[in-house]
């Protein structure tokens, strides 16, 4: 199978992400003092709104009277644009990737020289992901002292207990893997509080890479090495935020997306590879049983979370370019940021979904339910039961759909992103005494303070499809159709007689 033609040109790093924005108009430079607390968050989420460009604040405060910080970029992936962007294409090749990435994954048996040749693409792209180790790198230009202080680090909402890195690319490796083996590495977004010079909070979830790693180095006793880039190239962003398995590397698939081998640097205090092209670096060590109450802090889904206690990460240096920029981003309720990268992300996945499942035809999780609370399966239906096995089937896919409370399963006539469409199958091909299954007991995201328990909720599953077979004891009701030809006629004589009075 052919990948998508790439229409634009590697971004080694932020830095010619931005200008690649500039010369399309879409970076738009704020030379205003603004505050640090909440007065970014409005700008950011006006911006986004209006499907507005990338913001940089050349004078980010801490206060009415504070000398501005170094500049803050926000609203990097606003659009949907913009994310296929970081991806190196264009909104309308993000199917045809994502096919590609599917066929990466599992490819199909070599039929012959010519389908061996035609393979080259996928060979490019695997050795893509073998990272390059580098001895100079731009993100260790300086070598600053330990003060979170000197970063223009965001207080988003009105009650958030403090400022708040948002885009962290946290970077860790499992105890007993050798620092140069990146396959082993995880990367994940995990927000991090700061409070103190040369102390954040990091928040990741039991199910998450980064706990996995330090449950692994606490079984040890030993403290456990740990980088956070800020302001990594568009790449290495989009591979940490995506809920990969946990057999994949964030960094080596960083590679594939980015279309060119990722360029590493060892880090100056702790034993990791950390991306060379990084604005900023943090490095530090997590200690066993070193935690500190997190939060409250605005979330996700529009609320502010619950206080819990989350590992400490104690700083032993920062490095960064000579003029760096610092990466941050808002999260609250949709539309924000994430909800618009898992809009495209859900059309990237779709492949490698289909591939295991599939009579999967269609998938959209909707943004406004946090982007996977819910989701709408368009299935082909062939047997009785096969929309339960589908609600089964992706709530054991990844992670990440564990915490899909809700998925409403319609026919291939449904189209599932049009809700007058979900809601009239809802209607009239579901009876709630047979078509709901409701499970007790499953694991749900802590944040869903609706659950009963922390960390266990229910799930519900909506069969709204055609009922067949063994289904139903009665006659099922035929949809209503015109003939396509008097639809056409009717459309013709509109437009004779109507032409622009509507």
């Amino acid at each position: 199978m052919r990948p998508a033609i790439r229409s634009l040109p590697p971004f080694i790093d932020l830095r010619a992400f931005l200008a690649w924005a500039r010369e399309r108009d879409d970076l738009l430079c704020l030379p205003d003092k603004i505050n640090l607390k909440h007065e970014m968050t409005a700008l950011q989420l006006a911006a986004l709104r209006a499907n507005g460009p990338i913001l940089r604040f050349d004078a980010a405060v801490a206060g009415p009277d504070h000398v501005p910080f170094m500049p803050v970029i926000g609203n990097l992936f606003g659009t949907p644009d913009r994310v296929a962007a970081g991806l190196g294409l264009t909104l309308d090749q993000v199917p045809a990737f994502g096919a590609f990435l599917a066929a990466l994954r599992s490819p199909p048996p070599v039929d012959g020289m010519r389908d061996a040749l035609s393979r080259w693409p996928m060979l490019k792209a695997a050795l893509a992901t073998r990272p390059k180790v580098l001895r100079n790198a731009p993100v260790q230009e300086v070598e600053a002292p330990v003060d979170m202080g000197q970063i223009p680090v965001q207080t988003p909402w009105p009650e958030d207990a403090g400022p708040l890195i948002t885009w962290p690319v946290v970077i860790t490796r499992p105890h007993g893997a050798a620092p140069d083996a990146v396959a082993q590495y995880n990367l994940g977004v995990y927000r991090a509080q700061v409070i103190g010079p040369d102390r954040l909070i990091l928040r990741w979830l039991a199910h998450r890479g980064g706990a996995a790693h330090a449950r692994s180095w606490a079984q040890a006793n030993e403290p456990m090495p740990v980088a956070i880039a800020l302001g990594a190239d568009p790449a290495t962003l989009l591979a940490a935020a995506l809920p990969l398995p946990e057999t994949v590397s964030e960094l080596a698939f960083s590679g594939v997306l980015r279309g060119a081998r990722t360029q590493l640097v060892a880090a100056r205090t702790v034993p990791l590879l950390v991306p060379a092209h990084a604005e900023i670096m943090i490095e530090g060590w997590v200690h066993p049983n070193d935690t500190a109450p997190e939060g409250p802090f605005g979330d996700h889904t529009g609320y502010y979370n619950s206080v819990e206690n989350f590992p400490v990460m104690r700083i032993s240096a920062i490095t960064h370019r000579r003029d760096p920029l610092y990466l941050s981003t808002v999260t609250g309720r949709p539309p924000d940021e994430p909800s618009v990268i898992g809009e495209v992300f859900n059309t990237l996945a779709l492949p490698v979904i289909r591939a295991q499942t599939p009579e999967i035809r269609d998938l959209w999780l909707p943004p406004a339910a946090c982007s996977y609370r819910m989701a709408v399966v368009q299935i082909s239906k062939r047997y009785p039961g096969q929309a339960r096995r589908v609600m089964m089937a992706l709530w054991g896919m990844l992670a990440q759909f564990s915490y899909t409370k809700t998925i409403v399963v319609v026919d291939e006539d449904i189209d599932p992103r049009n809700w007058d469409d979900v809601v009239w199958a809802m209607a009239t091909r579901m009876d709630p005494a047979r078509d709901v299954m409701v499970l007790e007991n499953t694991p749900m995201d802590y944040l869903d303070f609706s659950s009963p328990r922390d960390g266990l909720a229910g799930k519900l599953g909506i069969d709204a499809t055609n009922k067949i077979g063994s289904e139903t004891t009665r006659e099922w009701g035929r949809v209503m159709t015109l003939d396509p030809a008097h639809e056409a006629r009717a459309a013709e004589l509109m437009v004779r007689h109507l032409g622009g009075k509507r």
